[in-house]
């Protein structure tokens, strides 16, 4: 891999994994602050919301300086999201702001992949990140676990922590405020290790920032990767892709708690068993899956359906564990050629940073969509075992038309 690969890999595993671990910190959070439980999914939508609404003008300044100056930017944008939960902010509200650095994130890291790393090897680098996101996910899980849980929340040693801050006059009334302050640390290292990402010297041609204009252009990209045979299919793949992920990750939290009997702090530790999977089925990817065979995988989304749909019909810790260590390994061999193809293509057609911006901006369109149907149908108290089986099959039906007009319309001649 080209010059710097591996610090760009540490330094977004580093601040992947405080996003995943002040998630779960954030909704104990609202549980501490007596929020009810559709709150919690609301948490994703905010952060998310950034992606969509700074879709327009994420792709142009990813391209308009060096990504990775941007990306310790961004990361800056995270602390001060962070501080605002120390300082008794909304949680929501806080956890926008971490993810408005995300959203500007996202594009510079991306797009500096591609302008790193030759056409040929963007399966292999993207099983890279993938793992590496997978990893941050599942160890940030843990982690967030651990900093939730009685044992490090009520432990003597962090009262007796807390007391002697409150006395130096700050606001450290939660029993959380020790793990938002761990989570602050961890992304002042992230941002210094984006410091020392080398610049690809890859330049764009300026161009105009007035917002109609920006509007304009997006909209241009936006349709010419939907109608792009390769852009469009994989587009469509990965969209539906990380809505599933992403409200996945809150059904799976609640259903075990109704299913399995098991607390915030144990629910949590079940996303790290499929983030294993997903680790397992990205490096599978990426060492037995070429960029030219990546429509292969395409009747994985189907079977990725049915698992989820089986999850939600047991009952035992066990087979549970099994199935969704399944459910992460098909995703990983379904996502990571997807989304090399959807790079390759966006790359070709546009510019690394407005590529990745546009993929961003309806992947995580799909997100808020989905969890904002989430929350309503818990508001609506529907039980989540339902819930989950539906959604798996809708996914799987979902999977079947993809990979039906993939073969009539969007194969390649």
């Amino acid at each position: 891999m080209p010059t710097g690969f591996s610090l760009l890999m540490a330094a977004q595993f580093t601040s992947a994994w405080a996003d995943n671990a002040l998630l779960l910190v954030t909704m104990a959070l609202l549980q501490e602050q007596g929020w009810p439980a559709w709150w919690a999914p609301l948490l994703k939508f905010a952060f998310t919301l950034s992606y969509v609404l700074l879709a327009p003008v994420a792709g142009p300044l990813a391209d308009a300086m060096p990504k990775a100056r941007l990306m310790a930017w961004m990361n800056a944008l995270k602390l001060l999201g962070v501080l605002g939960l120390l300082m008794g902010v909304h949680p929501l509200l806080a956890f926008a702001v971490v993810g408005l650095g995300a959203a500007g994130y996202a594009p510079a890291k991306y797009g500096l992949v591609t302008e790193l790393v030759p056409g040929p090897k963007l399966v292999l680098a993207n099983s890279w990140i993938e793992i590496s996101i997978v990893c941050a996910a599942l160890l940030g899980a843990v982690g967030g676990g651990l900093l939730v849980s009685p044992m490090w929340c009520d432990a003597a040693w962090a009262q007796a922590v807390r007391d002697s801050l409150r006395g130096l006059g700050l606001p450290f009334e939660s029993a959380l405020s020790l793990s938002l302050l761990l989570l602050w640390a961890v992304y002042g290292v992230a941002a210094a290790l984006q410091c020392g990402v080398p610049d690809s010297g890859a330049r764009y041609a300026r161009r105009s920032i007035h917002p109609v204009a920006l509007l304009r252009d997006f909209v241009h990209s936006n349709r010419l990767l939907w109608r792009d045979p390769e852009g469009g299919l994989s587009l469509a793949v990965t969209t539906l892709f990380w809505g599933v992920g992403a409200t996945l990750q809150f059904a799976v939290l609640r259903w075990a708690q109704e299913a399995l009997a098991l607390p915030l702090s144990q629910a949590a530790y079940l996303q790290a068993v499929v983030a294993v999977g997903v680790v397992l089925g990205a490096g599978l990817a990426g060492h037995r899956i070429a960029l030219h065979q990546a429509r292969r995988v395409l009747p994985l989304g189907i079977v990725l359906g049915g698992l989820i749909a089986l999850i939600a019909c047991t009952d035992q810790f066990g087979v549970a564990l099994g199935l969704l260590a399944l459910v992460g390994a098909v995703g990983g061999l379904l996502v990571v050629p997807m989304n090399a193809l959807l790079q390759h293509r966006g790359h070709a057609l546009l510019t690394a940073g407005r590529s990745i911006a546009v993929q961003g901006y309806n992947e995580n369109l799909s997100i808020l969509l989905m969890l904002a149907a989430y929350a309503g149908l818990l508001a609506w108290e529907l039980p989540v075992l339902p819930l989950m089986a539906g959604f798996g099959l809708a996914i799987s039906l979902c999977m079947t038309a993809l990979w039906a007009r993939a073969g009539r319309r969007w194969a390649p001649a």
